[in-house]
């Protein structure tokens, strides 16, 4: 009996333990900052893609545009799709998950739901401008996780990737009407908000398996 409230402390500290390490071996945060990481690095390569349209060096028909644009977000739901079969069957994710990682599944929901709205909203009302919008909620969206993420690690560069996912958000609602200025801060927040985060969970996963 009298072992119970050592113990009931132990599983505690136990479990804020994985909360702050991101789980046994760091899997869970390798494979979210995988797809941060792939979603960074292609996503900011489909907008220099676009900025290369802006300038002129990039001229290419429409059917090719469009398969280009296809094949980033197939290849980022490829990674996606292996960053989530992998944390399931890791069988080390669920502590993750129900922590750091719901904050992050929220703002996944809410993206649905944003996409819907601002889509439909962009082709009833033929304005692409509308469509433009998505993005600085998504940032915004993004902010708020990462805010969570702090709370929960205290780590500098999450404070700072909520903070620039908020001015992101800010900036990219007031220039959806200057279209080169938006796309080069989106691709400016790409590589620095989402691929450099990514990068930096990957490091610190691969670390702590390595140790």
């Amino acid at each position: 009996m009298s072992d119970n409230p050592r113990s009931a402390a132990e599983a505690d500290l136990a479990f804020l333990r994985a909360v702050v390490q991101g789980g046994p071996n760091g899997r869970a945060s390798l494979t979210m900052g995988v797809a941060y990481l792939a979603g960074g690095l292609l996503y900011g390569l489909q907008c220099l893609f676009h900025i290369g349209q802006v300038w002129g060096v990039i001229r290419w028909p429409d059917l090719a545009n469009l398969a280009f644009v296809l094949t980033i977000s197939l290849a980022f739901l490829a990674v996606l799709t292996w960053a989530v079969l992998t944390d399931r069957k890791a069988g080390t994710a669920p502590v993750q998950t129900r922590t750091l990682n719901a904050a992050f599944s929220a703002t996944g929901m809410a993206n649905l739901a944003i996409v819907i709205m601002f889509g439909v909203g962009a082709a009833r009302d033929q304005d692409f401008a509308i469509w433009l919008y998505y993005p600085a909620a998504i940032f915004a969206l993004q902010s708020a996780a990462w805010y969570v993420a702090f709370s929960l690690r205290r780590k500098g560069w999450m404070l700072a990737c909520s903070i620039g996912g908020w001015i992101t958000a800010v900036a990219l609602g007031l220039l959806v009407r200057q279209g080169d200025i938006y796309l080069y801060v989106c691709t400016a927040a790409l590589f620095l908000l989402f691929a450099a985060p990514g990068w930096i969970m990957v490091r610190d996963a691969r670390a702590r398996r390595t140790a």
